[in-house]
């Protein structure tokens, strides 16, 4: 029997094969290192920072905010949204594995420097990182030294939270309503968004 034939056909497929199976481990190397998401991260802060994806207010939601829902902070400590009744809540969905989520961040550290001294406005950065990868995010925001503050769910997401993309930013007024709902990087860290939330605060 002719194995010379055979052993031709596994070399051609292999040869022609090869190229996308060290793409595929690449990727996925990438995938699981964190590399993909800071690539991602970079790639849409450049585009952040050429002024696109800056917020507007041309769209209002005004639908009720469900505050049932409850939070833990990186140190395990257990919240109430119901705490944050009566206040301006700026609440972002977001994870370590989400590049457009990296690239915003820095944004949105300059502009809680800027208001986390302001009674009325409450930040709150919201990981969905998986259960139990609590240390993971609390390495990553420590080796960005941002110093807003992040909670992780404790318990199940609402249906209002269970976004389809992240990152998702919901902006909720005094009264309950959900005033703004940004989905994708967004560019807050603009002088006309800080004067959004301090308008909003002084209602």
């Amino acid at each position: 029997m002719n194995l010379l034939p055979e052993r031709k056909k596994i070399y051609s497929f292999l040869r022609i094969t090869k190229p996308w199976l060290i793409v595929l481990v690449i990727i996925l190397i990438m995938r699981y290192t964190g590399l993909f998401a800071g690539i991602s991260g970079v790639t849409n802060r450049i585009l952040l920072l050429a002024g696109f994806n800056e917020f507007n207010e041309e769209t209002s939601v005004l639908e009720n905010f469900n505050y049932d829902f409850t939070l833990k902070d990186l140190q395990g400590k257990k919240f109430s949204l119901t705490d944050y009744k009566g206040k301006v809540i700026f609440l972002n969905l977001w994870a370590t594995w989400c590049g457009p989520c990296r690239a915003e961040m820095p944004g949105i550290q300059n502009l809680y420097k800027n208001l986390y001294e302001a009674e009325d406005i409450r930040f709150i950065m919201l990981s969905i990182d998986q259960e139990g990868q609590q240390q993971k995010v609390k390495k990553y925001i420590t080796d960005k030294q941002y110093t807003f503050p992040v909670f992780m769910p404790s318990g199940g997401l609402t249906q209002q939270l269970s976004v389809p993309s992240i990152p998702t930013t919901f902006i909720i007024n005094k009264q309950g309503k959900v005033v703004q709902k940004k989905v994708g990087a967004t560019n807050f860290d603009t002088l006309k968004f800080k004067k959004y939330l301090e308008e909003l605060a002084a209602e």
